[in-house]
C-alpha cells in the first residue's frame, strides 16, 4: 500500500495479504500442502456430490448485475474442474443476458440450443436461478454477499473471485486446480468497434479509457470533469498527444468532443456501448481508470489473444476495494480511509447498516495525485 494523499491509498493488484491484517475465516486447510484432487480433511457435502456426478449438462444462468457475474464466474470455473476431475467433462452453456460475454471466458462448450443429456445442473445469481431452475436440475446460487474472506496458509483471500471459487471447493470436498487469480479471463473476438474506431483516427497513440458508468452516482462518480482534468495532466507531464474514452451506461453512441489543444487531448464519448464490444476495446487501450462498477471489473478481466491487457485501476470511495476486484495483477485500486476499513474489517457499508462517513466521496481522490499514479503505471514503475 501507498498513501497518494491524505486519506487516499494506492493498492497494487494482487497483493499478499497477511491474515493479521484483516478480518478473516479460517479455509480449514492449506492449499499449498495439498495434491490436486486430494480429499479435504473437512466434509464434502454429500446431497451435493451425488447430485452432481450425474451431471451431464451445466447451465450458466446470470440474469443480474454485469460485475456480480464477471467476478462469480470463478464458481462455474470450480465446478467444472470438480466433475473433470471424477468424470468426462459436461456440456456448459450460457444464457440470459450476458450469454455471448462468458462464452468468452473458455468455460462453455456448447451452444445454449444444443443442450446435451444427463442430470442438469444451473449455476448463476438468484435471478437467473429464478428464471432457468426446472424440477430436473440442481442449483448453485453464486451471492456476493454469502462467502467471507478466507484465509490459509497465513494469507488471506478477499476478492469475490476467490471466495466464490473456494467455498465451492469446500462444498465439494476436494483440492480443486485452480490458484490465484480464480477468475477466468475473457478473451478478444474483435468485434469490429476496435477496428472501426481505428479507421477514423482513434487509438493511434497514448489511449486512456475511462469509465464513467455508474449505478450510484452521488456516492460512487468520480465525474467526466475530473477524469478529464486527469488525462490533461499526463498529457502535459508527457508531451504526448493523448486520446481519452469516455465510457458511458447511457445509451447514446458515439460523440467526439472537442479537442483540447493546450494539451493535446482529444475527448470521445462512448456511451452505452455493449460489453461484448468493450470486451474488445479494452485491451487495445494503454491504462483503464473507472468508478467501481461492472465495466470496470471487464476491463480486468479483458485480454486481447496473445493474453496481454493494460492496467486498470479502480476508484473506491465506498466498499472494500480489496473484495471488488478480480485479484488480477494488473487491477490496481485507489481507495478512500473508509474503503480500507470496510476492507479490514470485511464488511460493506450497505449490507452491514453503517453510516455515511466525511471521506467516502470520490473528491476526496485528486486528479494530481490520480495523474501522477497512472503517469507511473504508463512507466511501468509500479
Amino acid at each position: 500500500m501507498k498513501v497518494l494523499s491524505a486519506g487516499i491509498h494506492f493498492h497494487p493488484g494482487s497483493p499478499s495479504i497477511p491474515t493479521t491484517a484483516v478480518h478473516t475465516t479460517p479455509l480449514g486447510y492449506d492449499r499449498d500442502d495439498l495434491p490436486v484432487g486430494a480429499s479435504l480433511p473437512l466434509p464434502a457435502s454429500v446431497e451435493l456430490t451425488d447430485r452432481l456426478s450425474q451431471c451431464g449438462d451445466i447451465e450458466v444462468a446470470f440474469h443480474g448485475k454485469l460485475g456480480d457475474t464477471l467476478l462469480a464466474l470463478s464458481a462455474v470455473r470450480a465446478l467444472t474442474e470438480w466433475i473433470g476431475l471424477h468424470s468426462d467433462p459436461p456440456t456448459v452453456r450460457a444464457t440470459g443476458p450476458h450469454a455471448e460475454l462468458i462464452s468468452r471466458c473458455g468455460l462453455v462448450t456448447q451452444n445454449p440450443a444444443t443442450p446435451s443429456n444427463g442430470h442438469r445442473v444451473v449455476i448463476g445469481d438468484r435471478l437467473g436461478i429464478e428464471v432457468r431452475q426446472a424440477e430436473a436440475a440442481t442449483a448453485l446460487v453464486c451471492d456476493p454477499a454469502a462467502p467471507p474472506c478466507w484465509s490459509s496458509g497465513g494469507r488471506a483471500h478477499p476478492d469475490l473471485p476467490a471466495r466464490h471459487y473456494l467455498a465451492l471447493e469446500r462444498r465439494l470436498g476436494v483440492r480443486l486446480p485452480g490458484t490465484a487469480p480464480f477468475a477466468p479471463t475473457l478473451t478478444d473476438r474483435s468485434s469490429g468497434l476496435v477496428e472501426q474506431l481505428r479507421i477514423a483516427g482513434w487509438l493511434s497513440g497514448l489511449t486512456i479509457a475511462a469509465i464513467t458508468a455508474t449505478s450510484w452516482p452521488e456516492r460512487k462518480d468520480y465525474t467526466v470533469q475530473r477524469f478529464i482534468e486527469v488525462t490533461e495532466r499526463i498529457a502535459h507531464a508527457r508531451g504526448t498527444p493523448t486520446q481519452l474514452l469516455l465510457i458511458g451506461g447511457q445509451n447514446g453512441g458515439i460523440h467526439a468532443a472537442a479537442e483540447s489543444p493546450a494539451h493535446c487531448v482529444q475527448v470521445l464519448r462512448l456511451d452505452g456501448v455493449s460489453a461484448v464490444h468493450l470486451a474488445d476495446l479494452f485491451p487495445h487501450c494503454d491504462l483503464v481508470v473507472g468508478n467501481d462498477t461492472g465495466l470496470t471489473h471487464l476491463a480486468g478481466l479483458a485480454r486481447r489473444p496473445d493474453g496481454a491487457g493494460p492496467p486498470v485501476i479502480g476508484l473506491y470511495a465506498r466498499h472494500s476495494h480489496s473484495k471488488w476486484r478480480t485479484g488480477q495483477p494488473h487491477h490496481h485500486a485507489v481507495a478512500t480511509d473508509l474503503s480500507d476499513r470496510m476492507h479490514q474489517g470485511d464488511l460493506c457499508p450497505v449490507r452491514d447498516g453503517l453510516s455515511a462517513n466525511a471521506d467516502m466521496h470520490m473528491e476526496a481522490i485528486t486528479p494530481a495525485s490520480l495523474a501522477q499514479l497512472c503517469s507511473d503505471l504508463l512507466d511501468g514503475s509500479r
